[in-house]
């Protein structure tokens, strides 16, 4: 049996932190994207906003397989800044995110390996701090079921999905209910099976479309 596809992960949502290393201040903008023309405009917003600092340092991934990549220094030693925060969010396994460190200088000098592990650890504590989703390739499955049943069925599907890397999709009402549900691939016999057990063989699941979800880690 062929393995299921891995797909790096994103964040739900923006987040900042700040990092301050011997009077030097950095200040960390890590935000969710899903273009690199929208990681730039990422970019430039924070420039514009932060146009007094030393330094805006950036790194970005991005595509369905974190298979695109740019980063900058923005006037740091060459390899300082930029490729260390970009390994970082490699290393996170991340895509469709770009990173900007804003550096406002303290007087102190830090060196190449200060400036490294200074721009790695101000992307890294800024990520800690946020909400990871997971992507998966799952298969649309629809479920008709009479009126009556729906609201136990419902409740079936929503344990059922938890404990099979599931997520629930749209329920339409007519003349019957349409339940939907994302399934992974690999999972489709044994909802079958649960369904037929949980209903005397009168409920199938029908396939449809596969597409890439986005699901809470």
């Amino acid at each position: 049996m062929t393995s299921a596809r891995v797909y790096p992960a994103t964040i739900a949502a923006a987040v900042e932190h700040e990092l301050v290393i011997r009077k030097s201040r950095f200040l960390t903008r890590i935000a969710p994207v899903s273009s690199v023309e929208e990681a730039e405009a990422v970019i430039a917003r924070i420039r514009r906003q932060a146009w007094d600092a030393n330094h805006n340092c950036s790194a970005m991934v991005t595509g369905l397989l974190g298979d695109q990549a740019r980063s900058s220094d923005d006037g740091e030693p060459s390899g300082t800044a930029g490729i260390p925060m970009l390994e970082v969010l490699r290393r996170r396994e991340l895509t469709d995110v770009v990173a900007v460190v804003t550096r406002y200088f303290g007087g102190v000098k830090l060196g190449a390996g200060g400036l490294v592990r200074a721009y790695s650890s101000a992307v890294s504590e800024a990520l800690d701090r946020a909400t990871l989703v997971r992507r998966a390739a799952l298969r649309q499955v629809t479920i008709e079921v009479p009126h009556g049943d729906a609201g136990r069925i419902d409740n079936l599907l929503r344990e059922w999905a938890v404990s099979h890397g599931a997520t629930l999709g749209e329920t339409t009402y007519a003349a019957t209910v349409v339940l939907e549900l994302w399934v992974p691939e690999s999972a489709l016999p044994r909802l079958a099976d649960d369904l037929a057990a949980a209903s005397a063989g009168s409920l199938t699941p029908v396939p449809g479309l596969e597409r890439i979800v986005d699901l809470p880690v």
